[in-house]
């Protein structure tokens, strides 16, 4: 190492990647199977808290008895780089290791990583987690104990196909089993975690809990969902469009009427998504979504997966990693999500069109925090910056039902009502997946449509295969 690198090094402190010790000891061997589980680093053996260098009196045989103790009380054996420096006079020994490729290391049957300037020691879902990830495999992609594909639902991988060929990212033509193991979703009469949670006949044990909130304390209402992965997003952002206010904007030039929803619906379905795809599913704990007055919060079991940190979360370029990758794959073939990792960016976006929305997360104890709240509710009059307050009348409502669609569309059947609501939560939904929504044939859902269209309450925008639909005024 380069001495006058080391010099400014240890002036800043210890760090992620530095630490020091006033005497070689069992805390020095932890630190550094820490740092291997990590991103690698150096451990300063003669340096004290304060990185002031102290008296250490070295040979060759002590130094050589150290590095085999090191080797001895790690599995696998780690054998450090070492040298010596000088520092003001006196010699101080550098220990050096390089991230380890298949991890994690243990000190004495205990794993540790390096979170910022601290060793914090893995529990057993880490362990797994870790592991899984240095071998580049995902929990999801191993089979499921004492399960087989007669608990899967064949209506509902039969829905998955007729989906993902709506959206033309693959093409799916076989027998249903034939195309599950083509995404080694299932091996012969054994199935995957991810085929079980997308797909099984019963509901899982894993729960996504919403609640409305009046204060932290007060809870107005809540409900539990725990089936499939696509049965549960959809549930969700039913559950939610149920909740958030809707204003309605009528301006003094024409006698249409706008409505506002409290939070970007594209918004909330892109965080609905990322909590359900890219929770920890070793985790015993629920997804838990908080609605408050002005604010909700997302909470997702697992902290950010890989080596991705809040810090390249809130640049548009970030790196990002999959820790669920067949459960993915999956949404993605369905076009629910657009490409891996853009979500945050498609996120960002969306609130710029709500003048005083945050868009803020953290990582919190055994989870993900994200939260999006605001200071006004988001109106015509502000975004046109009118004047005069008396062209504009706004209504709020405290309660947006599951029938929306009934407040801005009187006349409607109940199958062209239901199509509105589904345009509503998904812009770039499919005729394909409205006939799977609404239960009616995909000729139907054409000849529903364009009456739509002819009311003016509908239109295309862009291609068939590309584009997205646009709710109207009149």
């Amino acid at each position: 190492m380069n001495h006058k690198n080391l010099i400014k090094r240890i002036q800043q402190g210890e760090s992620e990647q530095l630490e020091f010790k006033k005497n070689f000891n069992d805390a020095a061997i932890e630190t550094i199977v820490a740092f291997a589980n990590t991103s690698g680093g150096t451990v300063c053996i003669g340096i004290d808290n304060d990185g002031n260098p102290q008296q250490l009196t070295l040979g060759k045989e002590t130094i050589q008895k150290w590095v085999n103790e090191i080797k001895n009380k790690t599995q696998p054996a780690i054998m450090p780089h070492y040298e010596t420096v000088a520092i003001d006079g006196k010699e101080i020994l550098l220990l050096s290791v390089n991230e380890f490729p298949v991890k994690p290391l243990s000190f004495k049957g205990r794993y540790y990583k390096r979170i910022k300037n601290a060793n914090h020691q893995l529990n057993a879902n880490e362990i797994t987690e870790m592991n899984l990830q240095s071998l580049q495999l995902s929990w999801d992609s191993y089979i499921a104990p004492d399960k087989s594909i007669a608990d899967l639902d064949s209506n509902k991988v039969n829905k998955f196909i007729q989906k993902v060929n709506a959206s033309g990212r693959f093409n799916m033509v076989d027998h249903w089993k034939q195309n599950l193991e083509k995404l080694k979703l299932i091996s012969g009469n054994k199935i995957t975690h991810a085929a079980w949670l997308l797909f099984s006949k019963e509901d899982t044990s894993y729960n996504v809990h919403l609640g409305r909130f009046k204060t932290p304390s007060m809870i107005i209402d809540d409900k539990m969902f725990n089936g499939t992965l696509f049965e549960t997003v959809e549930s969700t952002m039913n559950y939610l469009l149920g909740q958030i206010k809707v204003a309605f904007q009528i301006t003094g030039k024409t006698s249409q009427r706008t409505e506002i929803f409290e939070y970007p619906l594209p918004a909330l379905r892109e965080l609905v998504l990322n909590t359900i795809i890219h929770r920890d599913y070793m985790s015993p704990i629920d997804v838990q979504i908080k609605i408050f007055d002005q604010k909700i919060t997302f909470f997702n079991p697992g902290s950010l997966f890989g080596k991705l940190s809040v810090a390249q979360l809130k640049k548009d370029n970030y790196q990002a990693y999959t820790r669920n990758k067949l459960i993915a794959e999956a949404f993605y073939l369905t076009g629910d999500i657009e490409k891996y990792g853009s979500g945050f960016v498609r996120i960002r976006e969306e609130i710029k069109a709500y003048p005083t929305m945050k868009f803020d997360f953290e990582e919190v104890p055994n989870g993900f925090l994200v939260t999006l709240h605001y200071t006004q509710q988001k109106s015509l009059f502000a975004d046109n910056k009118l004047n005069n307050s008396e062209n504009v009348t706004d209504k709020v409502t405290d309660k947006v039902t599951d029938k929306v669609t009934d407040k801005v569309t009187d006349n409607l059947s109940k199958n062209q009502q239901e199509i509105i609501k589904q345009i509503l939560l998904n812009q770039k939904v499919s005729a394909a997946q409205l006939a799977d929504y609404v239960g009616i044939s995909k000729r139907k859902i054409i000849d529903n449509i364009n009456k739509l269209k002819e009311l003016g309450l509908v239109e295309r925008i862009g291609s068939a295969k590309s584009g997205y639909w646009k709710i109207l005024n009149e």
